[in-house]
């Protein structure tokens, strides 16, 4: 699906348009390999690069050719697809326009039709920014989420179920996602900054792509204490149950100790062989304070022993 949008500085919102007009954005969303050898035919695309787009597990990089930039990076999805939580999206920046390569709609797009939103697609470097500082913002939420849930767990630490265990695991998968999206991503800005790219940036711009980055190490940082976060508590969750079992197979081995030695004793009394106080009328009860002697000086010695 190709679409394409216009808002220039005389225009109250962003409007779709019937064809190609220079200041647009040319959206391209689940394009098939024919649509996109139309698309690099006509705006002189390198048709190789733009194909890379259609890559599900395609990693955030810069190239830049002929006067075109394409830069590669990744947006976080709710729903993991392919079991990753982050898609691929392809932006090119040329000299007429800005065009969006993605495999599936990017919810993140709402932000810039909201009537909140002041971006223009003529000022192609604005709106570059503006593009990924929306991606930038929807890791930090992603992230925020991540942070709470985190915290639940790390304060109900004794209770934490195998399957409490499992979700923390997914939680590492998103996270070095995330990071493994934006640490790349961020070089990438930062070359676009120095001047390693075809984009051309007013100071003002200049400065806003420097608190991109420092945003986007920010998330990284954040993210990195949280996955710690979570290797701590998986180790201390691990360290509780490896606790919580030994105690209970030291439980299970004095109460096998003890009902041992009673057993044997009513066991031997069990036999058609002749033994002692048999025969006296009180034998039973005898037997039984035998062993309830015996029961209670292994419970004491036991107890000195730290075994129960």
């Amino acid at each position: 699906m190709i679409k394409y949008y216009l808002r220039t500085l005389k225009d109250a919102e962003l409007k779709e348009v019937a064809e190609f007009r220079s200041g647009v954005w040319v959206s391209v969303v689940e394009p098939s390999p024919q649509e996109l050898e139309a698309l690099a035919e006509r705006f002189k695309l390198d048709v190789d690069v733009v194909s890379d787009a259609l890559d599900f597990y395609e990693v955030p990089r810069l190239e830049k050719e002929a006067g075109v930039t394409y830069f590669f990076t990744r947006y976080p999805v709710k729903e993991p697809v392919q079991g990753n939580t982050t898609a691929p999206i392809l932006v090119v920046v040329a000299e007429n326009f800005v065009m969006t390569v993605s495999l599936y709609e990017v919810p993140q797009f709402k932000q810039v039709f909201s009537s909140s939103s002041t971006v223009y697609t003529t000022q192609k470097a604005k709106f570059f920014i503006k593009i990924m500082s929306i991606f930038t913002t929807s890791f930090d939420k992603e992230l925020r989420r991540y942070q709470k849930a985190v915290h639940r767990d790390q304060i109900r630490l004794r209770k934490i179920s195998p399957r409490d265990i499992e979700r923390l695991v997914s939680y590492e998968t998103s996270l070095n996602s995330i990071v493994d999206t934006l640490m790349p991503t961020n070089l990438s800005l930062q070359q676009i900054t120095n001047g390693g790219s075809t984009i051309k940036f007013f100071q003002e711009d200049l400065e806003d792509m420097r608190d991109l980055a420092i945003d986007n190490s920010q998330v990284v940082n954040s993210a990195r204490s949280v996955l710690k976060t979570i290797q701590n508590i998986r180790s201390a969750a691990e360290a509780i149950m490896t606790s919580r079992l030994n105690n209970s197979l030291s439980v299970l081995t004095v109460l096998t100790i003890l009902l041992t030695i009673p057993l044997v004793i009513t066991s031997m009394y069990g036999m058609n062989v002749a033994l002692p106080i048999q025969d006296e009328p009180n034998a039973f009860l005898v037997i039984l304070a035998i062993n309830a002697l015996i029961l209670i000086g292994l419970t004491i010695l036991f107890k000195k022993k730290d075994w129960m």
